[in-house]
């Protein structure tokens, strides 16, 4: 995972592909460029439970920072679930206190809080003992965009992840405005809830790196400026078969 000053080695920009629910789309987003991706433990239609996960990770090549997204869950909890799976990281989406964010922070390789925009603890967030501050919207997973001036100059921008409403269209601008250490999408990049489109994230994936080479940002942990690695070439670098066994959530019918 990135190390505790919110900054991977050689990157700024972090993308993450979040709400993953299936293998395939887990390994769909690493292919096409995905520094991170994020699994939803709390309540919402992308809920997984740590048992599916747990499959998942054991197939993502380690490069891949893998984050676990709780909403008021116990402490303890949270960090059993993270050390238990072996993610890199617990993202906290609720109304955690500053002590239960800093119990999980001494105890997990890499957390971020997250706060709806506008709210005063995106300001205090050394009170949190957390390194890095997700900021999103006020309905978690609406697609809906904040107004990005709540987030300017509230905090370091090296410990900013930017979610709520991104998608390839607006993502660049989001970078440009920013300048965040991450941006994080899900509803922006589905054909439907949980369902990854690849199309999409490959978009966003691309809108991201450009947007950072233009303004002169290193790039993230996969330093490709086009998306362009293969599914096979994950496979062989990981030593997996290159027949995945079943089709890719979107090359099946919805049932």
């Amino acid at each position: 995972p990135p190390p505790r000053d919110g900054r991977a080695v050689g990157a700024v920009v972090l993308v993450r592909i979040c709400g993953i629910r299936s293998e395939a789309d887990a390994l769909l987003a690493v292919a096409l460029g995905a520094d991170a991706i994020g699994f939803v433990f709390a309540p919402s239609r992308r809920q997984v439970s740590p048992k599916a996960v747990q499959r998942i990770v054991d197939r993502v090549p380690s490069g891949i920072v893998t984050v676990g997204v709780f909403r008021d869950e116990a402490p303890a909890r949270v960090v059993e679930i993270v050390n238990t799976i072996g993610l890199g990281a617990a993202q906290l989406h609720g109304d955690e206190t500053p002590d239960d964010v800093t119990y999980v922070a001494q105890r997990v390789p890499w957390t971020l809080k997250a706060f709806p925009a506008g709210h005063p603890g995106i300001g205090r967030l050394a009170d949190y003992g957390a390194p890095a501050v997700l900021v999103d919207a006020a309905s978690p997973g609406s697609g809906a965009v904040f107004d990005w001036r709540l987030a300017e100059g509230v905090v370091d921008p090296a410990r900013l992840v930017v979610s709520g409403g991104l998608r390839p269209g607006n993502v660049a601008d989001a970078i440009a405005h920013l300048r965040p250490m991450g941006v994080d999408v899900a509803t922006g990049v589905e054909s439907s809830p949980g369902r990854k489109d690849p199309r999409l994230v490959r978009s966003f994936v691309i809108a991201a790196r450009r947007a950072a080479a233009e303004l002169g940002i290193p790039e993230g942990i996969r330093p490709q400026t086009d998306g362009a690695v293969s599914a096979s070439e994950v496979a062989a670098g990981a030593g997996w078969s290159d027949d995945p066994g079943e089709p890719f959530d979107w090359q099946q019918e919805d049932v």
